[in-house]
């Protein structure tokens, strides 16, 4: 196997103290980090590797390969992002279009907490999705589909309660809603700043309400 043109043997796993899956997911946990803030095509595995203390030639005792190590790490972070949204949007206590709200507040506290450095995943990866391998794109679809379904679940409550037209189309809202959610997200990056997602916020909801 190789990891940037270098050969490397295939390994025992690290002796760290730690279970083989806990020493897996920490690594699944380090690429997720990584990759969020630099992109999957420019991150090397050498600091990844370094953070849990897994020497290169044991990372093969965990994953075939890069491209492997890729659809877990997506798939960890789809599920920690399904979470957050189900913590939002399902959240009863709160009308629909509140929940909406409610969770692009956590959002933008992330961003803060992490100072800009860090945004979405999925929408970093989507961005390099010509040098991914296809496995990574059909992941990120189906990642995506998953999101949008939620959204459009809380949209049609929202028209249940008549907060928002009954005429609305909310499968093709949700979809609109996250490609200008990940716009909103890669311009506060940039800016270093929250204005472009309390723009975005702030103009969906006026769209929509009645």
């Amino acid at each position: 196997m190789k990891i940037n043109n270098t050969t490397i043997k295939r390994g025992r796993p690290a002796k760290s103290g730690r279970s083989s899956s806990q020493t897996k997911q920490a690594l699944v946990q380090s690429g997720v980090e990584y990759f969020t803030e630099f992109g999957f095509a420019a991150s090397g595995l050498d600091q990844i590797l370094k953070k849990v203390s897994v020497p290169k030639g044991s990372f093969y005792h965990y994953f075939a390969n890069k491209e492997a190590f890729g659809i877990a790490v997506i798939q960890e972070y789809s599920h920690y992002f399904a979470k957050k949204l189900d913590l939002h949007l399902l959240n009863e206590t709160n009308k629909p279009l509140v929940r909406i709200e409610s969770f692009a507040n956590d959002a933008k506290a992330g961003m803060t907490r992490h100072s800009f450095k860090r945004g979405c995943l999925i929408g970093n990866l989507e961005q390099e999705v010509t040098l991914l391998p296809e496995s990574h794109r059909l992941q990120l679809l189906s990642t995506f589909e998953d999101w949008q379904m939620k959204v459009t679940q809380c949209l049609e409550l929202a028209q249940q309660e008549k907060t928002i037209s009954a005429s609305l189309d909310c499968t093709a809202l949700a979809s609109f809603f996250w490609m200008g959610w990940e716009g909103a997200i890669a311009k506060s990056k940039l800016t270093k700043n929250l204005t472009p997602i309390d723009t975005f916020i702030d103009l969906f909801l006026q769209l929509i309400a009645k």
